[in-house]
């Protein structure tokens, strides 16, 4: 497969914008309060942490998801170690990365090991990060792994419908454990049609900042 990395631009707010999507990296108004909002709190976390916990996400662009996760398993005192697993088609360089998480202080702390080790797949001493590359239609099947949670967060599915289509969230379906969960942004209609279609029992929740609803699933 040819090596494919993220096209960006940068807003004057230093938010990071997809060119070959057109659609921001994070919220406008305040990612990591948008991370806490949607996939923390949408598939109840912390509460759900234990040791061997595994989410996995379906885009992991500047890492934030990755190390607003990292950062509240610490802050919960979990005992062991979490699994994040996160497929990535356009995966952004370290100098990308590290200027959008400067953004955000209160990562900093974890930033750092993770940008010094490259800013993908890594193990370090409570956390065991994967970073897939490619496409997540061709590489999901494959996946040996299954998620206690999933963190949905692809480019809008109007400007990236191929990452939320129905086959793929029956892919995510099947790599989920019993009564795991399923949080993103977005409440399209047909992104909510195609995790009922693969068995979620799926809501809607207040959404975050300017977004009036986001979806919230638990499969079973």
């Amino acid at each position: 497969m040819q090596d494919q990395h993220a096209e960006l631009e940068w807003r004057d707010s230093g938010v990071p914008v997809s060119t070959r999507f057109d659609d921001p990296y994070f919220s406008l108004d305040n990612g990591l309060a948008e991370t806490r909002h949607v996939f923390l709190d949408g598939n109840d976390l912390p509460a759900r942490f234990r040791d061997g916990f595994h989410i996995a996400e379906l885009g992991f662009g500047t890492g934030l998801n990755f190390l607003t996760a990292w950062a509240a398993w610490r802050d919960a005192g979990v005992a062991g170690r979490f699994h994040f697993t996160s497929f990535e088609a356009y995966p952004m360089d370290t100098d990308a990365m590290a200027r959008a998480l400067a953004a955000f202080p209160e990562v900093a702390g974890l930033a750092a090991p993770f940008l010094a080790a490259g800013g993908g797949s890594a193990r370090f001493e409570d956390a065991e990060l994967t970073v897939i590359q490619g496409d997540a239609r061709e590489a999901l099947p494959g996946w040996q792994g299954r998620a206690d949670a999933w963190f949905l967060d692809g480019f809008s599915p109007a400007k990236n419908p191929e990452l939320w289509g129905a086959d793929l969230m029956a892919k995510v379906a099947a790599h989920t454990v019993p009564a795991g969960t399923a949080a993103t942004y977005t409440a399209a209609g047909f992104v909510r049609r195609g995790l009922e279609d693969a068995g979620f029992t799926v809501t809607r929740a207040p959404g975050f900042g300017r977004k009036r609803h986001m979806t919230r699933a638990v499969l079973g």
